[in-house]
């Protein structure tokens, strides 16, 4: 089984227990509700190394969330777990309830696909505020692509590759033959880029972390 990374415990918040809570999913209802059950990501030495704690409520202060647990009556406690990041077990198969999503773990290494041609493969996801985006490794660099329908037209799991239409001038040589003087102008991908923004990113949950597998759920 797969850890999927939910949430990092920040730190205290107030007297009665409560942490403030640094997301890794865009689904904090489904996946923080009361009476969830989450294991910990610690260091060995620490007193809650093997344990796992219980949600009791999670509360919004000024759009930040606060998450209190069964196990943490007090401040004192909440000193002691903070920086603790919070996982659960997932089928790595299993698909997120979003259309046309995918886990980070799941996009990671497959290989990138530019009119029949491989051209990379997908070294990690960036999640940025606006938008996610696809980091390719080709074959002597890295190349950040939005990861919007508009450029990624297919991701296919069993053939594990990524099918995408990206502006020119992103992948040398270009992969349709086009000549360097008919390359897109930086400006001109800039444009593109911001005329897609707006559109649903076909991209991760938000809830993985490919650095040890786990999921920003």
């Amino acid at each position: 089984m797969l850890q999927l990374r939910i949430a990092r415990l920040t730190k205290p918040h107030g007297l009665k227990g409560g942490l403030k809570v640094e997301l890794y999913t865009d689904e904090p209802e489904r996946r923080l509700v009361p009476g969830a059950t989450f294991n910990l990501q610690v260091p060995a030495k620490s007193p809650w190394h093997g344990r796992t704690i219980s949600l009791r409520e999670l509360r919004w202060y000024n759009t930040s969330p606060v998450a209190f647990f069964a196990e943490i009556p007090d401040r004192t406690a909440a000193e002691t777990i903070a920086k603790a990041i919070l996982t659960i077990d997932q089928d790595e198969t299993k698909l997120p309830e979003e259309t046309d999503a995918w886990y980070d773990h799941q996009l990671v290494d497959l290989v990138v696909m530019r009119n029949g041609e491989a051209v990379g493969t997908v070294s990690r996801v960036d999640h940025l505020p606006g938008q996610d985006i696809l980091a390719i490794q080709t074959e002597n660099d890295e190349v950040l692509l939005p990861f919007v329908k508009h450029f990624v037209t297919g991701v296919d799991l069993d053939e594990r590759t990524v099918t995408i239409t990206p502006p020119g001038g992103l992948f040398e040589p270009a992969a349709d033959g086009e000549d360097e003087a008919d390359e897109v102008p930086a400006q001109e991908v800039a444009d593109v880029v911001a005329e897609v923004k707006g559109q649903s990113s076909p991209g991760s949950e938000k809830a993985s972390s490919t650095a040890d597998g786990a999921d920003n759920a």
